[in-house]
């Protein structure tokens, strides 16, 4: 009984061998690292002025023969944040920060006919698991950010577009936008000056405004491509 269930699954695994094989070529492993450039829209600044790293692995699956549509997932450690350290509309508003992310991205990719370009639209989920670190802070002015509270919300779910071209055999360059679908941050509070008006005993007073903004982390990234 024994040799026969061998045989048995001897015979299973000759069978299955060509589909492993074919299985296989279809499957390219990747390793992947480059620097992003980010920005967080809502915290009342401009540019990606802040600076970080991105890098981990991946695979792409061929969903051809022919090899033009594939589908690709990654695990990343991704770094978003924003800087600025005087930005002249608000005088002295100063914000450099940075968050750490491990990051997985889910692509659908279409290959030109050439092989030359691969383009790729998706998802990513990303958890933060490191707080934002560095500056938010001010000098007296006429633009005041609260700074009570710094945390980030510890999910982010963005919308990714990317393009891959490739260098030399194996490797790749690779251009990346990211934006966030939900809140990073929720009801971050701003207050600027006003102007002056006139109490009830007609004594100029500096009238202040509020604003709550909701934000959301936006960034490109520029990365090299090792495809096995």
């Amino acid at each position: 009984m024994k040799k026969n269930i061998l045989h048995a699954i001897a015979l299973l695994a000759l069978l299955a061998l060509p589909a492993f094989v074919q299985a296989q070529q279809r499957i390219h492993a990747f390793v992947t690292s480059g620097v992003t450039f980010s920005q967080i829209e809502g915290d009342e600044l401009k540019g990606f002025k802040q600076i970080g790293y991105t890098g981990g692995v991946g695979a792409l699956v061929s969903l051809s023969s022919n090899n033009r549509w594939g589908v690709s997932l990654e695990a990343l450690f991704s770094q978003r944040g924003a800087r600025s350290k005087a930005d002249t509309r608000y005088y002295l508003y100063r914000l450099d920060v940075r968050s750490n992310y491990i990051e997985i991205p889910l692509l659908l990719h279409w290959q030109d006919r050439n092989g030359g370009m691969l383009f790729g639209a998706g998802v990513s989920y990303g958890r933060l698991v490191r707080q934002p670190h560095g500056e938010i802070g001010f000098s007296p002015s006429f633009f005041v950010p609260d700074t009570t509270d710094k945390a980030f919300l510890p999910n982010d779910f963005m919308v990714v577009a990317d393009a891959r071209f490739t260098i030399w055999r194996g490797l790749q360059f690779n251009i990346r936008w990211q934006y966030s679908l939900l809140a990073v941050k929720r009801d971050w509070h701003f207050s600027y000056f006003d102007g002056y008006q006139s109490d009830g005993a007609g004594n100029q007073v500096e009238r202040w405004t509020t604003i709550a903004n909701d934000c959301y982390n936006h960034s490109i990234a520029l990365r090299l491509i090792w495809q096995f």
